[in-house]
């Protein structure tokens, strides 16, 4: 197809066969060339336009701006453990101090000293308090986290997630969209 839209424009909400997002955070969304792709594979529905059309020497078609699955697809219960999920649990500030500027990830006992590489042994830490708190126990450093680290959920990262909306939103992704956590079930 033969297209007017610059190309990584008009980005495609992706839900799920249950109208839920595959993700909050990151927001799950589609080129709209994959998209369209899904459509002719008859692997979506279109739930909503765009105003803009995309043109081929026989077709016409309007951009989706959301679209589902039409087969349910299973979320994970267990979220992987990265760095990112780590900031993320941990709302992307600073366990020590708050600040949410230049972050790093901590182990709260050093692996020096037997600590592993864990959702219960890792918190975000900015560079300043992870340097001062060095390879020191908490109880050495006296710094301890603001929260006791833990293994999330999906559930508990989707609502962290929801509470960082991404800088785009367009008006027809609103009715699956649930930033208020108050909203959520």
């Amino acid at each position: 197809m033969n297209a007017h839209v610059s190309q990584g424009s008009w980005p495609v909400l992706v839900l799920n066969a249950d109208f839920r997002p595959l993700s909050y955070y990151p927001l799950s969304l589609w080129s709209w060339q994959d998209a369209i792709k899904a459509v002719f594979l008859d692997r979506v529905n279109i739930v909503a336009h765009y105003d803009q059309a995309v043109h081929s020497p026989t077709l016409q078609m309007q951009l989706p701006s959301v679209v589902s699955l039409k087969s349910f697809v299973k979320p994970t219960t267990h979220p992987a453990f990265t760095r990112f999920n780590v900031f993320l649990r941990d709302r992307f500030a600073c366990q020590y101090c708050g600040s949410p500027e230049d972050l790093t990830f901590d182990h709260i006992i050093p692996r020096s000293k037997g600590g592993q590489t864990t959702w219960e042994n890792v918190v975000a830490a900015c560079s300043p308090c992870n340097l001062r708190k060095g390879n020191l126990t908490p109880v050495q450093a006296k710094m301890f986290p603001r929260q006791h680290a833990f293994a999330p959920t999906v559930h508990q990262l989707h609502r962290n997630g929801r509470l960082f909306p991404p800088n785009y939103l367009h008006d027809s992704w609103l009715d699956y969209l649930y930033w208020d956590t108050e909203l959520d079930p």
